[in-house]
């Protein structure tokens, strides 16, 4: 590493995640130049990182500093760590529809809306104009959600805006000052999981309240960190009321959160969240500070074949695409 001048002074923050260094540094104005022209040097070598093609506006226009690395890549979008000013953030590069491997995307179409009625008509009769509104709409609705839901009382990402398909938001960190681990890549103690597991239940609860179910929940989109849960990815969530899937989707989450807490806390298994939530919202008696139990007297009549047949074809599925990403972390 080349020596920096005597009359510079820098203080430098690190931290370590998987196998890239990510460093801030603040220095002294007469030394930035000098800085500047070494950053790669000192910082990136061999570590080049190619700029994505969308988030090189943001870039151009002052809104980032410089691309750090990737963090993550899912099924619909891509992670990077980007430097904004002084701070290190998020930017969820969404995938070309042609290149997302999100199953069954026209359930989580339903019911959403685009802003004006010449452009839902669009939508509508699938035009190409159409398709492409139906792209803004797809990528709008995490932005508003991780709106509605902060404000809702749920620990969210803080969202910064979408800006040409590239959604800004706060880089969520443990105590340590590195990223904050997914569920799936942590173990809880019984006490912790029971506590953990009743704070998504209120999560998924305030979530209802305003309308909403994630539809995609599972210890693969909940961070952990100092203070507990942070509930991530939020793409496909979906209109309760204007939803034909939105009771089986809020039951498929509330299974996959608890099929997960019960594996430190198998008196968690025996519950039913979700069945009691949707009764308490199919009667208008849904509220934030619903008292939840857990408990729920399942109707005695005859059930329906299909739909149960239906619900095994779904859980099945599910679990298939559940073991494909773990086989790939």
């Amino acid at each position: 590493m080349q020596e920096i001048p005597s009359n510079c002074h820098a203080e430098f923050y690190y931290s370590l995640q998987i196998s890239a260094t990510v460093y801030t540094a603040t220095v002294m104005p007469d030394c930035r130049p000098w800085f500047n022209s070494h950053t790669v040097s000192l910082f990136q070598k061999n570590n080049v990182l190619k700029i994505p093609k969308s988030i090189q506006p943001l870039i151009d226009d002052g809104l980032v500093d410089e691309v750090i690395r990737s963090l993550m890549s899912g099924k619909e979008a891509q992670v990077f760590l980007v430097r904004c000013g002084n701070e290190v953030c998020c930017a969820k590069v969404y995938k070309d529809v042609v290149d997302r491997s999100f199953k069954k995307a026209v359930q989580y179409h339903e019911g959403r809306q685009a802003r004006n009625s010449r452009r839902q008509r669009a939508m509508e009769n699938r035009s190409k104009f159409g398709r492409d509104q139906q792209e803004v709409v797809w990528q709008s609705a995490e932005a508003d959600a991780l709106v509605r839901l902060a404000a809702a009382g749920v620990r969210v990402p803080k969202s910064y805006g979408l800006i040409g398909g590239v959604l800004l938001m706060e880089l969520i960190t443990g105590a340590d000052g590195e990223v904050a681990p997914r569920l799936n890549d942590i173990s809880l103690s019984s006490e912790q999981a029971i506590k953990d597991h009743a704070t998504v239940m209120s999560f998924v609860l305030r979530m209802l309240c305003i309308g909403l179910v994630h539809g995609d929940l599972s210890e693969f989109n909940i961070l952990q960190d100092s203070q507990g849960p942070v509930i991530i990815d939020l793409p496909q969530v979906v209109n309760a009321a204007a939803n034909n899937s939105a009771k089986t989707m809020l039951i498929r989450d509330v299974a996959n959160v608890t099929q997960y807490y019960s594996r430190f806390a198998p008196e968690l298994a025996d519950t039913h969240y979700a069945e009691e939530m949707w009764q308490a919202y199919e009667k208008g008696e849904i509220r934030p500070d619903l008292p939840l139990t857990g408990k729920f007297e399942f109707p005695t009549e005859a059930a329906d074949v299909d739909a149960v047949l239906h619900l095994i074809d779904v859980a099945y599925e599910e679990e298939q695409e559940r073991q494909e990403r773990m086989g790939s972390h």
